[in-house]
Order: structure tokens, then C-alpha cells, then sequence
């Protein structure tokens, strides 16, 4: 929306200014005056409509300048925080991980052991049921 503001009143100086220099052309060329009064009157309206145009030059050149600092210190803002966001995202999902880590040891400890139990069980039957068919 700023952009279509800014792009309305852009085209608004440039019609007011082009008005302006065809309106006084118009009047210069049917005002009755000798040629050498016209030519001076024609060029100091030039001149007036050259420092105008050299005023909202300037102007837009230091308008685009903000424009193009504020940007610039926007996106900086917004690397810093997207920074500070993915180092929080990865200290959480470390304190996750060593979470479950602490939590699975005893598990897995116990289940290391469960399994030496069964193994030792199918060991156990496999010799009885050797001796037996011995």
C-alpha cells in the first residue's frame, strides 16, 4: 500500500510539473510580446522549471536514501533475529536430545539386561535339550 502511495504521488508532481510548463508555454506563445521578450520569458520559465526539477531530484535521491537505509537496517534486524531464533531452536533440541538420552540409559541398560537373561534361557534349553536327546 506505501508503494502505491508513494507511485500516486510521484505521478502527481510529474503531471503538476508537465501542467505546469505546458500551461505557461500556452500563455507565453498567446501573451502579445515581441520575439526577443518571449524567448526571455520562455527561458526563464525553462530555468525555473529545471530548478524545480532539480529540487525534486534531489529530494527523491535523499528520499531513496532513507528508503534504502531503513531497508538495510531492517534486514539486518531481521538476520539477527532469525539468528537468535535458529541458536534457541538448537539449544532446545540439544536439551531434548540429552533428555532422552538420560531417560533411555536406564532403559536401554535394562534391556541389555533382559536380554542377556532370555539369551542365557535359550542357552540353558539348548543344553538340556542336548543332554537329553543324548
Amino acid at each position: 500500500m506505501r508503494q502505491d502511495n508513494s507511485g500516486m504521488l510521484k505521478g502527481l508532481i510529474i503531471g503538476l510539473l508537465a501542467g505546469g510548463a505546458v500551461g505557461a508555454l500556452v500563455a507565453l506563445l498567446y501573451a502579445p510580446k515581441s520575439g526577443r521578450e518571449l524567448r526571455a520569458d520562455i527561458k526563464e520559465k525553462a530555468d525555473g522549471l529545471m530548478d524545480g526539477a532539480e529540487e525534486y531530484l534531489t529530494a527523491a535521491k535523499s528520499r531513496a536514501g532513507e528508503i534504502v537505509s531503513d531497508a538495510k537496517k531492517r534486514s539486518d534486524q531481521l538476520i539477527t533475529d532469525a539468528k537468535n531464533k535458529a541458536d534457541s531452536l538448537l539449544e532446545d533440541a540439544d536439551k531434548i536430545i540429552s533428555d532422552a538420552r538420560t531417560k533411555v540409559g536406564p532403559i536401554a541398560q535394562e534391556g541389555a539386561r533382559l536380554k542377556n537373561a532370555v539369551k542365557a534361557g535359550i542357552d540353558a534349553f539348548r543344553d538340556k535339550d542336548e543332554r537329553r536327546k543324548s
